[in-house]
């Protein structure tokens, strides 16, 4: 899991709580391992975390899978998002054809990293918004859905979208029986088809 500054802690927690159940109760193995551009991390909402890892001290091959979660401006997220370090991290793990979860706005990163040219993607948007013209900006065909899967990226719309975010990137790397335990164990309800459909606006 890649965080940048700012980030937003709900987000975050998505993927660190799916992944932590499925650790201990799932069919198999799964260690989330959070990286950041920095030890020290504040959060969008004043919550001071410290990552585990910096990312100059890991192994970017090491691992099957990239997590993001996004975050808000003001808190300066997109300074470190948009870096070309962590741009770096994305195009390392597309480069290597591995998953790649996004959450909310952090899906522009990918397309600033250029992952995203000619596939479907989402992000949080607001009517004639800015966020969705960079997404489309990127060369990414905007899709107005809560999640949007594309080959190996997955893109949402916000925070609410996290969890199911970090259970569908569960189930791809260890089936969808072991997401649906995982989800179950969790007591998190699974949406209904409309909600998979339904317009962000």
């Amino acid at each position: 899991m890649l965080l940048a500054n700012g980030l937003e802690p709900l987000e975050m927690a998505a993927f660190s709580d799916v992944f932590g159940w499925a650790n201990l109760l799932g069919n198999e193995s799964i260690e989330l391992v959070d990286v950041g551009l920095r030890a020290d991390i504040k959060t969008t909402f004043g919550l001071n975390l410290r990552a585990n890892f910096v990312l100059d001290n890991v192994d970017l091959t090491a691992f099957d899978a990239l997590a993001i979660p996004g975050g808000f401006e003001p808190a300066g997220f997109y300074r470190e998002a948009l870096s070309e370090p962590f741009l770096d991290v994305i195009r390392s793990f597309h480069s290597q054809g591995k998953l790649i979860a996004s959450v909310c706005v952090s899906s522009l990163a990918l397309g600033a990293a250029g992952v995203l040219k000619g596939r479907r993607a989402t992000v949080y948007h607001q009517a004639n918004g800015r966020r969705k013209r960079q997404l489309q900006e990127s060369g990414a065909i905007f899709i107005d859905r809560p999640i949007v899967v594309d080959g190996n990226c997955i893109t949402s719309t916000g925070p609410g979208t996290a969890i199911e975010v970090a259970l569908n990137l569960l189930a791809r790397l260890s089936g969808e029986d072991n997401a649906q335990w995982v989800r179950e164990k969790m007591r998190i309800p699974s949406p209904s088809t409309e909600w998979y459909q339904a317009a962000q606006l």
